[in-house]
């Protein structure tokens, strides 16, 4: 309660003065891994390491439909391997129908208290069936019963109205084996830009990609590394 009567600071007055420096660490060329899943594998393990980030997985993920308006929302990674990161969702999300219409897109994630972020970039497809099968096989009950109540990205009148499509899955399945629904399973993000940024000070920062060059007629595509200018 604010007993003198007065509005209280507006949190948003002194933004543009808010000054922070990055002093924890540094990224030169020749502390990075050889590919860009090793470096991640190398910067994922610290970030689980740390007490301070919560969620290590969690990456926003951005798309685009085919008006080309960009769209963002968080999401859990729920898998990494050289080719790519995976993660799951409703088809018929909102995401879901963009990437139908323009399979590309853009994940970050952000580790502040490491003063890190890694950024990736690539196109997009549907992992297979047996794949999203077995994660959701993984999912504790409860969530597997919301993939199948969730009308997800649609209007919905209320909260009692998701608790109603939940309390019918339920009674649906009783205590049978719930398999994934047809309109939900995996993405895989096939990386061919991954870019590591870590903060330095004055904002000077290092940023190194990998990015994947373009095959010539008579070569494979190769991978290049290069700095960015902060």
């Amino acid at each position: 309660m604010n007993l003198s009567g007065s509005d209280p600071a507006d949190p948003l007055a002194g933004l543009a003065s808010t000054r922070r420096s990055y002093r924890a660490g540094e990224l030169s060329e020749d502390l990075l891994a050889p590919t860009w899943f090793e470096q991640l594998r190398a910067w994922f393990g610290q970030a689980v390491a740390d007490e301070r980030i919560g969620e290590p997985n969690a990456m926003q993920v951005a798309t685009a439909g085919a008006d080309g308006r960009p769209d963002l929302r968080t999401v859990l990674a729920r898998g990494f391997d050289a080719t790519g990161v995976v993660f799951y969702t409703n088809y018929s999300s909102a995401k879901g129908h963009q990437l139908g219409a323009n399979p590309v897109a853009a994940a970050l994630f952000s580790w502040l208290p490491l003063e890190r972020q890694i950024r990736l970039r690539g196109p997009v497809a549907r992992v297979d069936a047996a794949e999203t099968a077995r994660y959701f096989a993984s999912r504790p009950r409860g969530a597997q019963l919301a993939a199948w109540a969730s009308p997800q990205s649609q209007p919905i009148a209320d909260r009692a109205e998701l608790e109603r499509r939940l309390a019918e899955v339920t009674e649906r399945f009783g205590d049978d084996e719930i398999a994934p629904p047809p309109h939900w399973g995996g993405y895989r993000i096939t990386v061919t830009e991954a870019e590591f940024w870590q903060g330095r000070e004055f904002r000077l920062h290092d940023r190194l990609r990998y990015r994947l060059a373009a095959a010539g007629p008579d070569s494979e595509s190769h991978w290049v590394i290069e700095r960015l200018g902060p």
